[in-house]
C-alpha cells in the first residue's frame, strides 16, 4: 500500500501543495483530478521524490519513504512517466527504454519485460532505433510509459498521458493504461486533466483544490457527483 498523509511542498514562497492525503492499494487504478495549478503534478513529485515534503508523510508498505532519494523510491517499485512524455530526444526509441530498466540486475526479466512493452506498443517496435524525438506526441507518450514500465514497478504514476493527445490515440491510451493495471498487476496513480477519463479507469479518485484534497470516492461516485459534474465535467 502507497500511503501519503497530510504532505505539504513549497518552492519558495509558493506553497504548491498544503494538505493532501491518499491510499492506493497495490493493484488499484487511483485518480487525482482537479484544476491547473491545484497541486497533482506537485503531489506525484513529492511521492517519486523530485520535490520534497515539508510537512506529512509518504509510506510505502507502512515504511516511511520521504527522506530517500528518487533512485531509491524506484527501487522499492514505483516509477514516474512525467507531463509532456520528457523524452531523451536525441536517444534511440530502444536506448529510451534501455533508461527505465538502469537499476535492474536480472537481464532475462529486463528483456522480457522489454518484449511485453513492444506487444503493448507495436510502433515502438517498428521505430525502436529511430531517435525519439522524431515521434509523433503520442508515439513519444507511449515510449514515457513504456520507460517507466521498464523500472518493473509495483506503483506507476502517470502525469498527464492524454494530454494534447488526438481522440483515437487517447483511447489507445485508455486501453493500454487498463490492459498494464489487469496483466502486470501494476497499481497507477493518475492524473489527468480529462476528468472523464480519469474517473472512468479509477477504481478510487481524489479532488484536489487548492492544493489540498477536498473529496475522493470510487469512480463512479465522483463521476455521479453533481458538483464533480459541474466543477470538472462541464454538465
Amino acid at each position: 500500500m502507497l500511503e501519503v498523509s497530510g504532505i505539504g511542498v513549497t518552492y519558495g514562497a509558493t506553497r504548491a501543495v498544503t494538505n493532501v492525503s491518499l491510499t492506493v492499494d497495490r493493484g488499484a487504478i487511483v485518480s487525482l483530478i482537479g484544476s491547473n495549478g491545484a497541486g497533482k503534478t506537485t503531489t506525484l513529485k513529492a511521492i517519486i521524490g523530485l520535490a520534497r515534503n515539508q510537512r506529512g508523510e509518504i509510506r510505502l508498505d507502512g515504511r516511511r519513504i520521504d527522506h530517500l532519494a528518487a533512485p531509491e523510491r524506484v527501487g522499492l517499485g514505483l516509477a514516474l512517466s512525467p507531463e509532456g512524455r520528457r523524452v531523451f530526444p536525441q536517444m534511440s526509441v530502444l536506448d529510451n527504454l534501455l533508461v527505465g530498466a538502469y537499476l535492474r540486475r536480472d537481464g532475462r526479466g529486463a528483456h522480457a519485460d522489454l518484449e511485453r512493452i513492444f506487444a503493448y506498443f507495436p510502433r515502438l517496435r517498428e521505430r525502436r532505433e529511430q531517435v525519439a524525438g522524431s515521434l509523433s506526441g503520442g508515439e513519444q507518450q507511449m515510449l514515457a510509459i513504456g520507460r517507466a514500465l521498464m523500472a518493473k514497478p509495483q506503483f506507476l504514476l502517470l502525469d498527464e498521458p492524454s494530454l494534447g493527445l488526438a481522440p483515437i490515440i487517447v483511447d489507445e491510451i485508455e486501453r493500454i493504461i487498463r490492459e498494464i493495471n489487469t496483466d502486470m498487476k501494476v497499481a497507477i496513480v493518475l492524473v489527468e486533466q480529462n476528468a472523464n477519463l480519469a474517473l472512468r479507469l479509477s477504481d478510487h479518485a481524489y479532488v484536489l483544490e487548492m492544493g489540498s484534497t477536498t473529496l475522493d470516492g470510487t469512480g463512479a461516485e465522483l463521476l455521479a457527483s453533481d458538483y464533480v459534474r459541474r466543477a470538472y465535467l462541464g454538465v
